[in-house]
């Protein structure tokens, strides 16, 4: 019997912390109806502010929420971002914290719990791992999508615009089936943020893009330069009449700066395109041949 009880404990107590991380995402969980069938979830990330997934809003108008505490509050239809499934709402005397964010990336194998609020009979959750992290990912919807985590967690009816949560009930991602068939996607939280940030701000977002792949690799210290920075991004494409291809920008190039910004991956460069970057002018630097060269590059509308 002492063995059972010492093999059995850690489970226990790993299931406690499931059951508390829940207990603490769960104020900042609301139900959003904006469609005729299944009612989906919704983030509350800022002061009156909910995040939800784009797909599941088939109307702008006569929009609600409901809150862990059983209030059913109208919504504003804010903004939308088709190519990560992601919309803004605002509700009036919300008066709910926001969702804390998790600190680092998502790592593979990082036991994790999809969580949604469906109904109003409280939340609901799925346990699983990180199974990969990716992108970028052409979606069934044409968009590209900039970074995404998969899990195998099951994503019930309903668990859209919800969040995927660690062990301490910190937001890691947020929750898609809008956006690919098969395997269960979230926008990193990191993104998801951004991007709600911006919606809010203005509505919508301009994109930009430069027309190249590229992976992330690290620099041997001779080469980091005057930022110190360990990482860039070798070239590995250049697209035929892309705006790299038109600013000089070669494979084999490591991008290592947008604009005196240090870029250490793909995230750092999408962040660095967006907005008011687009159709401006920006200085490129990249290592070639072990020499740093900036280049002069208008940035395209990503389509």
């Amino acid at each position: 019997m002492e063995h059972n009880l010492h093999t059995t404990a850690p489970l226990g107590q790993l299931s406690q912390q499931m059951a508390d991380a829940v207990e603490r995402i769960s104020p900042s969980l609301v139900l959003v109806d904006g469609r005729r069938r299944q009612a989906a979830s919704g983030l509350v990330y800022a002061s009156d502010l909910v995040l939800t997934a784009d797909h599941v809003l088939e109307r702008e108008e006569d929009l609600t929420i409901q809150t862990h505490d059983k209030r059913t509050l109208p919504a504003q239809f804010i903004g939308r971002d088709t190519a990560n499934d992601l919309a803004v709402l605002r509700v009036a005397d919300l008066n709910l914290a926001a969702a804390p964010i998790a600190t680092g990336p998502a790592r593979v194998g990082q036991f994790i719990l999809a969580v949604g609020r469906p109904s109003s009979n409280g939340p609901m959750a799925s346990l699983g791992i990180v199974s990969s992290v990716g992108g970028p990912l052409r979606t069934r919807r044409g968009g590209t999508l900039e970074q995404y985590i998969q899990t195998d967690a099951i994503p019930y009816p309903g668990f859209s615009g919800g969040p995927l949560i660690d062990a301490e009930g910190q937001v890691i991602g947020v929750t898609t089936t809008g956006l690919m068939r098969g395997p269960t996607l979230a926008v990193p939280a990191r993104i998801a943020w951004r991007i709600a940030g911006t919606l809010a701000q203005h509505g919508h977002i301009k994109r930009g893009y430069l027309g190249i792949s590229s992976q992330p690799i690290d620099l041997p210290a001779s080469q980091r330069g005057e930022w110190q920075q360990e990482r860039g991004l070798l070239i590995s494409r250049v697209e035929e009449g892309s705006p790299a291809e038109a600013g000089g920008l070669l494979i084999g190039d490591i991008l290592v700066a947008c604009n005196q910004q240090p870029v250490l991956d793909t995230d750092d460069l999408q962040a660095l395109l967006t907005g008011d970057a687009v159709d401006s002018v920006v200085a490129i630097s990249v290592l070639r041949g072990g020499a740093l060269n900036t280049l002069s590059v208008r940035i395209g509308l990503r389509s």
